[in-house]
């Protein structure tokens, strides 16, 4: 069985370069690979293409990389908490692709399942549809969107194992799965790395086949975007 394990962060990103076209898990800012983002930063890598659910916040998760112009394409579903991403997009200093959140999650499963192309209704009729294909299929139109092409995809899992294998924790599996199938080179941070065969077959989420480098993280601040609590009565 193939060891995969890698000594850290700034290892597993070496080979990422400007230019780059990057799938970033996570949902929000649970489960995003924090220690790959920062590596990234501190390698100062840009001109990069983001696919992720999300732009994270100024000061947390891709917002770190937007604050130092490290980014040159967005390709979200969410934007709403980033003041500078904001800043970017309205001055024309970023270029943004919003896509429907099933629309996001299904290019990603396409590309893992090998598949060129998707057909979806989530668009027909709306700004998302210009210059795209339609077709009807049983009297109801769809559009075609082609799955995602991405260098890399970066996640972050919960537990794994040196072969590779992840286990996610709740709304963490939202879209690492799916972008760990897809990147042509897919990084993996875990928060508790075991050996081979330690993991229970049936919990596994991602199989090591689709991981290329994996490694044990530390450090990771686990932050809410917005907490919302009950006034004590």
């Amino acid at each position: 069985m193939i060891n995969k394990v890698v000594s850290g962060a700034d290892e597993a990103i070496k080979d990422i370069t400007d230019g780059s076209t990057l799938m970033l898990g996570g949902f929000g800012l649970c489960g995003i690979p924090e220690n790959c983002i920062t590596a990234l930063v501190k390698k100062g890598v840009g001109q990069l293409t983001c696919i992720s659910n999300n732009a994270g916040v100024d000061d947390f998760g891709i917002g770190l990389m937007l604050q130092q112009r490290q980014v040159k394409k967005m390709i979200s579903s969410y934007v709403g908490e980033n003041a500078e991403f904001e800043r970017q997009l309205l001055s024309g200093e970023l270029e943004v692709e919003l896509i429907p959140q099933g629309t996001l999650a299904t290019r990603c499963m396409a590309a893992g399942y090998g598949m060129p192309a998707i057909y979806t209704p989530a668009g027909v009729g709306t700004e998302v549809a210009e210059g795209k294909e339609v077709r009807n299929f049983n009297g109801k139109d769809y559009l075609m969107e082609y799955a995602f092409d991405a260098d890399f995809a970066i996640v972050k899992a919960w537990k794994g194992d040196t072969a590779g294998n992840l286990v996610y924790r709740f709304t963490s599996r939202n879209f690492n799965p799916v972008m760990a199938m897809a990147g042509k080179v897919t990084i993996a941070e875990v928060e508790e790395l075991v050996e081979a065969g330690e993991l229970d077959p049936d919990q596994v989420h991602t199989p090591g086949v689709y991981v290329h480098r994996i490694f044990q993280g530390s450090g990771y601040e686990k932050r809410i975007e917005q907490r919302t609590v009950r006034t004590k009565s």
